[in-house]
């Protein structure tokens, strides 16, 4: 398992903001749940997160490194 960072992450549909600017840090063995009402992104933000879909700005980063996720299969490639 590695960290992995996002830092102002923002994902927008059609002039929506999806997921708004968003920093989360998750660290090597962490559990993490994404609570929040219907529409509030969190789909969106795990789509980001398993690489099917890119950020529209922001960056990710693993273990402080920045990477690119072309690809769930690159994602997951990863770790």
């Amino acid at each position: 398992m590695s960290e992995v960072s996002l830092h102002k992450v923002v994902k927008r549909y059609e002039g929506v903001e999806a997921v708004r600017g968003i920093d989360l840090t998750i660290g090597d063995k962490e559990f993490v749940v994404l609570v929040g009402p219907s529409g509030c992104g969190k789909s969106t933000l795990l789509k980001i997160l398993a690489g099917a879909q890119p950020p529209d700005a922001g960056t990710i980063e693993l273990d402080g490194a920045p990477i690119e996720l072309s690809s769930p299969l690159d994602a997951q490639e990863r770790g």
